[in-house]
């Protein structure tokens, strides 16, 4: 097996457009994965949380893959292949091996809760099969938790296995992870997948991390990861105080990953309508964070979003609220085309 080098960077996992008739708007994924490619990020990761990909037919997540592996202009992409059943991750493992990605990312299984024997008994099938290279993906939220020590052996006993991302909130679990396992296999990719704890997880010595708010404001991030990369901590500080502003609104907008579609809306692209109903009451929430959201963007710069700061009939948005991340991409130099 070839040796590749560490995962490192910053990778964005992308929304998934629906087109009037709720099929995948192929044409505007392709536009959003070119302009995150202008934007200077690390690269891809489809068929994530923030793709849906649970909402997907099978089909439909391997077309995600090729789309995004078409557009990428040769960038690496780390691609979702948690599937229901050890054939079906197999058989999704080979299809992005086919079409050339990094890695593939596959979380623990979900829905019936496991023992950790299952759970290691599981990636060890997977890594002794897989043609690609796996990041053991840890997001217990939504799927069985993978322990430390299960980890910790799946690092140093299966090659195929190299890397991990961490989505559990969980900073004490993440240093441990650098502080047992990258010592001892200095190549093991360690990523982060929690905004909030993006500039720890960096300071610390995490290797990037795939980022949701990345794919709205991808300039933020990367200015934050190359700042925290070139030991610039003040500025990397400071930016990641105001990311969490942007960050707050979305991930805690109703329905999951409503807020960041709504993101992407305000960017100029065309997200359609969800794969899941909102409720009136709902919709009413997401407007009002539509509202600030807009506020906050076009106070960080992106004047494309300015127009939606102040809805028509209804009050004016607090001017406190333009001033919560005024200063994110100040002396920053970054292109805001």
């Amino acid at each position: 097996m070839a040796t590749q080098s560490t995962i490192q960077g910053i990778f964005v996992p992308n929304i998934v457009p629906y087109d009037s008739k709720g099929r995948i708007d192929e044409d505007e994924l392709r536009r959003i994965v070119t302009w995150l490619r202008g934007k200077g990020v690390t690269g891809f990761y489809p068929n994530g949380s923030m793709g849906e990909f649970i909402r997907l037919s099978y089909e439909e997540r391997r077309t995600v893959v090729r789309i995004v592996s078409e557009s990428a202009g040769g960038m690496p992409i780390l691609a979702g292949a948690a599937e229901a059943n050890i054939e079906l991750v197999l058989e999704m493992c080979k299809y992005c091996a086919d079409l050339g990605c990094r890695a593939v990312s596959i979380t623990g299984p979900y829905y019936y809760k496991l023992t950790q024997e299952s759970i290691e008994a599981y990636f060890r099938e997977l890594a002794a099969k897989s043609p690609i290279d796996i990041v053991v993906y840890n997001i217990p939220v939504f799927a069985n938790e993978i322990s430390l020590p299960v980890l910790e052996r799946l690092a140093l006993d299966c090659p195929r296995i190299v890397g991990t991302k961490d989505t559990s909130k969980d900073m004490g679990r993440f240093q441990q992870t650098l502080h047992i396992i990258k010592r001892q296999r200095p190549d093991f990719s360690v990523l982060i997948g929690w905004e909030e704890l993006l500039c720890t997880g960096l300071f610390m010595g995490a290797d990037g991390g795939t980022l949701s708010s990345a794919g709205v404001v991808p300039e933020v991030v990367m200015s934050l990861y190359q700042n925290a990369r070139a030991g610039k901590w003040e500025e990397a500080r400071r930016i990641q105080f105001e990311l969490l502003d942007l960050f707050s609104l979305m991930v805690n907008a109703p329905n999951f990953p409503e807020g960041f579609r709504t993101g992407y809306e305000l960017r100029g692209f065309k997200a359609g309508n969800a794969r899941f109903p909102l409720s009136p009451a709902e919709h009413d929430l997401i407007a009002a964070m539509r509202s600030k959201l807009a506020c906050v963007l076009a106070g960080c710069g992106f004047d494309e979003a300015a127009s939606e700061c102040r809805r028509p009939g209804s009050a004016t948005v607090p001017m406190d609220v333009d001033a919560i991340v005024s200063a994110v991409l100040r002396n920053l130099g970054a292109d805001r085309s």
